[in-house]
């Protein structure tokens, strides 16, 4: 997906000024005749900054001083009851508020890709792993799902913390508000924050630490479990035959020595880019902590050695979600190799210790023995768990009955019953618990994830919505403070 170029800080400070132009005539601090003269002022070099080339500080004493030209010393009137501390803070947050919801629409589309991936295959039958090694066959719909649920566990964080984000601190001047009436709900409406940042000392100085971190943190979440991800689908990669391949194009690369190599080349590149959505959350925590209050190390549009810390890390991680979804919609996923690679190995024997006990009341620990000694058994006669001879895993049995003390030394299964507690459907089908990767439950699952995916989407709606409303109202009083 594209992401939209988010707006600089200029553009911000621009709309801060429009807002307490307003604010400062409707409280009666400027008379309106000097309120339409500073909004001719604010309308001038705003449309002046819009020139090609033209500069476009995010520092307002800079500003000031083409408001002073356009306008007249008066003008500076605009600043009654303001700081550059709660301007930076007010504009750190308008610019986070875009980059937030600019990572949850590429998140989203990250999920969508990953939910229509299961939805054609939901029911097909992969390995999964721990430790590295194949350990119980799923479905394709459990395992995309579980990478889905955590997604959208992120987005449910992102949600969370928009409410924190959209709060404002302008009016709180340097951190103890001042004499002026400055209306601090009214500005807060006018740039379509929910509410305000209570207390002063707080908006400016202790917000801009804990909301860094958290912005920072709620990238790297998302950055972890994508990471996760590509590692899972570039190992398999080593495979001779791949049941999951990008489909060649611009997300994969050819050796320029070695023909037959088709490389994972967007994988490998989108598992970097997470890296360093991780290395730059981490950089703003090591700036900000043990720094007193009032300092400028953490506040992004104050230190010029910064930058936009936490702005830019949120940034990345809308790119990196947006090449996610690029990619996960190049995947081919081979049902046919999946199944192979788990009937080539014995990920199902828990499901013959599951079924000795289930089925014929043996204890499990010593169903759990049978089952490691025919793996034993397979393994060292390069046998596939079906090629198993019945002959030899009653053999097997009995021996590993008389180890574990067991009264019977006979294998309580008949031959169509120890195939089917073998078999990889089977096993999957059999499985009962909730969350499980039997055909009911990963249907209602994928459903569940589909459906909050739909109301996040409608959430992302309606909050660009309240706030284009918000900057309809904002032109609208300008327009009318001009005139």
């Amino acid at each position: 997906m594209t992401i939209t170029e988010p707006h600089d800080p200029f553009h911000w400070l621009s709309r801060i000024n429009m807002a307490s132009a307003v604010m400062v005539v409707e409280q009666g601090i400027v008379p309106p005749p000097l309120g339409a003269t500073i909004a001719r002022a604010v309308s001038q070099v705003t449309a002046e900054g819009g020139r090609p080339g033209a500069p476009r500080s995010g520092n307002y004493l800079v500003v000031e001083r083409d408001l002073v030209r356009a306008g007249g010393p008066d003008v500076t009137r605009l600043h009654s009851g303001r700081s550059r501390q709660d301007i930076s803070a007010t504009m750190q947050r308008l610019a986070m508020r875009e980059d937030l919801l600019a990572a949850f629409e590429a998140l989203a589309a990250a999920r969508g890709a990953l939910l229509a991936l299961a939805g054609r295959h939901p029911h097909a039958i992969l390995p999964a792993y721990t430790w590295g090694v194949q350990a119980q066959p799923v479905t394709l719909g459990h395992y995309l799902g579980a990478y889905a649920a955590a997604f959208a566990r992120t987005a449910m964080r992102m949600r969370e913390a928009y409410a924190r984000l959209n709060l404002s601190p302008l009016g709180a001047a340097a951190l103890g508000t001042s004499s002026f009436p400055v209306n601090r709900p009214r500005l807060a409406e006018l740039l379509g924050f929910d509410g305000v940042v209570e207390n002063s000392l707080d908006a400016n100085q202790l917000s801009p630490i804990d909301g860094g971190a958290e912005m920072a943190s709620l990238a790297a979440a998302g950055a972890l479990t994508l990471g996760t991800l590509v590692a899972d689908i570039t190992q398999q990669y080593a495979q001779t035959r791949p049941w999951f391949v990008m489909a060649e194009g611009d997300l994969t690369g050819t050796s320029s020595i070695m023909p037959q190599k088709r490389n994972p080349s967007g994988l490998v590149f989108l598992r970097a880019q997470a890296s360093t959505v991780l290395g730059h959350a981490q950089t703003f925590l090591i700036v900000a902590h043990n720094v007193p209050a009032g300092m400028s190390d953490y506040k992004p549009f104050i230190n010029p050695l910064q930058g936009d810390q936490p702005n830019a890390v949120m940034r990345e991680a809308a790119a990196l979600f947006g090449n996610a979804a690029a990619i996960v919609t190049t995947l081919v996923f081979d049902e046919t190799r999946a199944l192979t690679e788990v009937e080539a190995d014995y990920s199902t024997t828990t499901e013959l210790a599951d079924t000795l006990q289930r089925v014929a009341d043996v204890p499990f620990r010593a169903g759990h023995h049978f089952a490691s000694e025919l793996v034993n058994y397979g393994r060292g006669n390069a046998l596939k768990p079906s090629e198993i001879p019945y002959a030899e895993a009653q053999r097997i049995y009995a021996e590993a009955a008389r180890a574990s003390g067991l009264a019977s030394g006979t294998l309580p299964l008949t031959e169509a019953q120890f195939r089917a507690a073998l078999s990889p459907r089977a096993m999957v089908e059999a499985s009962l618990g909730l969350g499980g990767p039997q055909r009911a439950e990963v249907a209602r699952m994928l459903a569940a994830e589909n459906a909050r995916l739909s109301n996040d989407r409608a959430w992302l709606d309606s909050r660009r919505a309240a706030l284009d409303a918000a900057a309809q109202r904002l032109d609208a009083a300008f327009a009318a403070l001009m005139s």
